[in-house]
């Protein structure tokens, strides 16, 4: 059987229009009949469009694609994607919108390696990033922390009508519970509460 060109396009959410990527595949040589597509989020790859296709190819087919986020929302989803369509399948990828990711036979092995290389660059770079961020973050908030700021939900201070229902809750005329409903608190805020100054009138 003569090989196949598939097109995979896929729009984050049903009110985007697909537009753009259709006459991309068509301009690339992919029929209508052989263009899938899902108007889903990428959260994962349960998609039916996408699961379609790759049920279709079949060694030396290629797979179009406008850009490379289309196969996953992360470098580790795509690298996956990348590995099963072009080692499982034995498929051809090309990235319409980076043409250094062009996999197709008929190139020589060169140019299959560039593919790979570059695409391990750009998951490499993307991880980078990430922990990048996640370190300006960190240093951030330390920083911050240095200078007093405090980070979480304020502590709910004790009005000044606390002392009086302590007292009463320490002399045994009222219960844990009853001081709590008394100052509109739970159980366990006042039992922290009470914790505390006692700590802070023993000092």
């Amino acid at each position: 059987m003569e090989n196949q060109t598939y097109g995979y396009i896929r729009v984050s959410s049903r009110d985007q229009r697909e537009d753009r990527q259709r006459i991309a595949m068509r301009e690339a040589g992919v029929s209508e009949e052989n263009i899938y597509m899902d108007k889903l989020s990428g959260k994962d790859f349960d998609r039916p469009g996408y699961r379609r296709v790759l049920k279709k190819l079949k060694p030396d087919d290629t797979l179009i694609i406008k850009s490379i986020d289309r196969l996953g929302r992360n470098y580790d989803e795509i690298l996956e994607q990348w590995r099963v369509i072009t080692k499982e399948k034995h498929a051809a990828i090309v990235v319409l919108d980076m043409p250094l990711l062009d996999t197709r036979q008929g190139r020589d092995l060169t140019g299959t390696l560039i593919a790979d290389i570059v695409l391990q660059l750009l998951s490499y770079v993307a991880q980078t990033e990430r922990e990048f961020i996640r370190q300006r973050q960190a240093e951030g908030i330390a920083a911050a922390k240095a200078n007093g700021v405090r980070f979480g939900r304020t502590a709910l201070e004790p009005p000044e009508r606390f002392n009086d229902v302590y007292a009463d809750w320490s002399d045994g005329v009222i219960s844990a519970r009853e001081a709590a409903r008394e100052l509109n608190i739970s159980h366990q805020t006042f039992l922290k509460w009470a914790k505390n100054f006692g700590r802070e009138s023993i000092l």
